[in-house]
């Protein structure tokens, strides 16, 4: 939650949204079903099949993607109450629908310590951190908004 000072002195509260990179992201071809995955910011990800040994599947990122967000976006919530230093995992561990070849269920579980917390502190907090995954996190959001995914596009290299 950030404070914002109003026109009348008044100071209001809002959840912030990290601002959504627009650095350009792609994957590149290693090997049989093997890929690297960048960001223009430096970043990158091995992605293959689980039989490729250290990487990650698409899928598993899926989930990954999801648990992080959940975390990012309830993170104040839970520093505010809890510290700084709070420790938490979070887990989606849903069964892939092997017939149907995807995800039918994605269930954020979050691992947190709140036995500090009376059952009305820890019901309100849960409360907040609830809200603001729903509001402030955009894997989620788009997931549940079931986001369009046209077909590919296939173009030739840039020349270079």
């Amino acid at each position: 939650m950030t404070e914002q000072t109003t026109t009348s002195g008044a100071t209001s509260t809002e959840d912030a949204v990290t601002p959504s990179p627009t650095d350009p992201l792609w994957v590149e071809r290693n090997g049989t079903r093997t890929y690297t995955g960048f960001s223009a910011r430096g970043a990158r990800v091995e992605i293959g099949p689980a039989s490729a040994g250290a990487v990650f599947t698409p899928g598993e990122l899926l989930k990954i993607a999801l648990a992080a967000c959940a975390g990012m976006s309830s993170d104040r919530a839970f520093s505010r109450r809890l510290g700084d230093d709070y420790k938490t995992t979070i887990r989606v561990e849903d069964p892939k629908d092997m017939a149907e070849d995807r995800y039918p269920v994605l269930t954020e579980k979050f691992e947190i310590d709140l036995s500090t917390l009376s059952d009305e502190d820890r019901a309100k907090l849960l409360t907040i951190a609830q809200r603001s995954i729903d509001k402030t996190c955009t894997v989620g959001r788009t997931l549940k908004a079931g986001a369009q995914v046209p077909d590919a596009q296939f173009d030739q290299p840039a020349e270079g």
